[in-house]
C-alpha cells in the first residue's frame, strides 16, 4: 500500500512531539523532575506491569493471530500490534521519567514553616471563604480528585515559600485569586 495512504511513525520530530503529548505532562525545561517516593514507586510499578504481564501476553496474542494468515483483515493482528506500539511508547516514557526522577521525601523537608515541594497546605480563598487543602507533588501524580497539585501548577508556584498567615496573590485559570495560608504539614 502506498504510504501516502497509511499514518506510519517515520521517526520525525513530529512523530517524537506526538509520542511526549501522548505519555504525559512536560517537564518545564531544565527543570529536574521532582517525585514522592509513592509517586516513584508507582511508576515502578506502572513499568513492571508493562514489561512483565502486559507486552508479553500481547506479543503472544500478536503472533497468534499472525498465524492466521492475511494480516490485512485480522482485527487481533492489527490492534494488537497497534496497542504494542501504544505500550512501548508508555515503557520508553515510563524509563525517561524513572531515570531522570529525584525523589523527595517530605518527612525530611526543613524549614516545616514553609511550603515547598511535598508540602500538604490548607487554605482559605478571601473571596469565598472556601477552604481547600492541596498536597504539593511531581507533574506524574498530580491528580485533582485525590487532592493533589503540581509543583508546576500556578497555585504552587504562588505558595512556594509562604508560611501559616501570609496572603497569597496568584493568576489561575479561573482569573485573579488571593488565598491566605492557613496550615502547612509534611505528612
Amino acid at each position: 500500500m502506498n504510504k501516502a495512504f497509511v499514518k506510519e511513525a517515520d521517526g520525525s520530530a513530529a512523530d517524537e512531539d506526538e509520542e511526549a503529548l501522548a505519555a504525559g505532562p512536560r517537564l518545564p525545561a531544565g527543570s529536574k523532575n521532582y517525585m514522592t517516593r509513592r509517586g516513584y514507586d508507582a511508576l515502578r510499578v506502572e513499568l513492571d506491569q508493562l514489561v512483565r504481564i502486559e507486552r508479553p501476553k500481547l506479543v503472544e496474542t500478536v503472533a497468534w493471530a499472525a498465524g492466521n494468515g492475511d494480516r490485512s483483515e485480522n482485527g487481533d493482528y492489527i490492534y494488537g500490534k497497534k496497542r504494542l506500539r501504544e505500550i512501548d511508547r508508555r515503557i520508553r516514557f515510563l524509563i525517561k521519567r524513572i531515570e531522570s526522577a529525584e525523589v523527595v521525601d517530605p518527612e525530611r523537608q526543613q524549614g516545616l514553616e514553609q511550603v515547598f515541594f511535598g508540602a500538604t497546605l490548607s487554605f482559605c480563598d478571601l473571596e469565598t471563604e472556601e477552604e481547600q487543602t492541596w498536597q504539593i507533588v511531581g507533574v506524574d501524580e498530580a491528580d485533582a480528585t485525590q487532592g493533589r497539585i503540581s509543583w508546576i501548577s500556578p497555585l504552587a508556584r504562588a505558595v512556594l515559600k509562604a508560611r501559616v498567615g501570609d496572603v497569597v496573590r496568584f493568576q489561575s485559570p479561573a482569573g485573579m485569586r488571593e488565598i491566605e495560608i492557613v496550615d502547612v504539614q509534611y505528612l
